[in-house]
C-alpha cells in the first residue's frame, strides 16, 4: 500500500492551477478529448429525442459526469509526460490509452458504466413510484410535471439524493484509483481501497473537490456539452496533480 498524504484546500487550488497550466501547454490533447466526449453526449441527446424519450435527457445529463474520470485517462498521461519534462506526442498518448485494454483500468470502465446504468435504471424506477407509469410527449412536459406538482418535487428530491449517493461512491473509488492504475502495476481492488482511504483521510477537502468537479461538468454540459472542450481537460489535468500530491510512491 502506498502512503497517503492529507489533502488541504491549498492542495486543491495548486492542483487546479497546474491543471490550467498543463492545458495551456498542450491544448490540442484537451480540446480533442473534451470535444470527443462533447460529441458523444450530443449524439446521445439526439438519439433520445429521435426515440421520443426526451425526458431522459435531464437524468442523462446529470449522470454523464459519472464517466468523467475514465474520460481523463489520456489527460493523465499528458500531465505525466509534462511533469517529466517531455513534450507529449499523439502516438505516445494514444499508445498508452490503447495499452489499458490489457490492464486493470479496463475493468474500472465496467465499474463506472455499471454505476451509470444503475443511475439510469433508478430514474425509471422512481418515475414509476412517484409519477406512475406515464410517458412525456416532450422534455418541456417532463420539466413542467416535476417542478409544478407535489409528486414531481418528491421525485426530484429522491432522485437527487440517490444520485448523490451513487456519485459519492463512484467518486471515492475512482478519484485516485484510475491514475494509480495508469501509473503502476497494481490490481483494481487495491487501487480502489487506496482511493477510498484517501477520501476518508481528508473528507472535507475531498468531498469539496468532488462537488466542485461534478458541478463544473454539469454546468459545462448544459450548452449542448460545449463547455466540456475546456472544463474536462482542465479538471483531468488537475486530478492528476492532486493524485501526485496525495499518493506517495513509497509504501506506507
Amino acid at each position: 500500500m502506498p502512503a497517503i498524504a492529507d489533502v488541504q484546500v491549498t492542495d486543491l487550488t495548486a492542483a487546479l492551477k497546474h491543471g490550467i497550466s498543463d492545458f495551456m501547454r498542450a491544448p490540442s490533447f484537451g480540446l480533442v478529448i473534451g470535444g470527443l466526449f462533447a460529441l458523444i453526449g450530443s449524439m446521445i441527446v439526439l438519439a433520445l429525442t429521435i426515440w421520443n424519450i426526451p425526458w431522459m435527457i435531464y437524468p442523462f445529463a446529470i449522470g454523464f459526469p459519472l464517466v468523467g474520470p475514465f474520460a481523463a485517462v489520456g489527460l493523465y498521461e499528458v500531465s505525466r509526460q509534462l511533469a517529466k519534462g517531455k513534450k507529449p506526442q499523439w502516438h505516445d498518448v494514444f499508445s498508452v490509452i490503447w495499452a489499458q485494454r490489457r490492464r486493470e483500468v479496463s475493468w474500472m470502465a465496467f465499474v463506472m458504466l455499471f454505476v451509470f446504468w444503475v443511475w439510469m435504471y433508478q430514474v425509471r424506477l422512481l418515475i414509476a413510484l412517484f409519477l406512475g407509469l406515464v410517458s412525456f410527449a416532450s422534455f418541456e412536459e417532463f420539466v413542467r410535471v416535476i417542478f409544478t406538482t407535489d409528486q414531481g418535487l418528491i421525485f426530484l428530491a429522491a432522485g437527487h439524493v440517490v444520485g448523490a449517493i451513487l456519485a459519492l461512491i463512484l467518486f471515492s473509488i475512482t478519484v485516485f484509483s484510475i491514475p494509480l492504475l495508469l501509473e503502476r502495476e497494481i490490481d483494481i481492488v487495491t487501487a480502489m481501497i487506496v482511493s477510498v482511504k484517501a477520501v476518508l483521510q481528508s473528507p472535507v477537502a475531498m468531498l469539496g473537490w468532488g462537488v466542485f468537479v461534478t458541478l463544473s461538468i454539469i454546468l459545462a454540459s448544459l450548452p449542448l456539452f460545449a463547455g466540456l472542450f475546456l472544463v474536462l481537460p482542465v479538471l483531468g489535468h488537475a486530478t492528476w496533480h492532486l493524485y501526485d500530491r496525495t499518493i506517495s510512491r513509497k509504501p506506507a
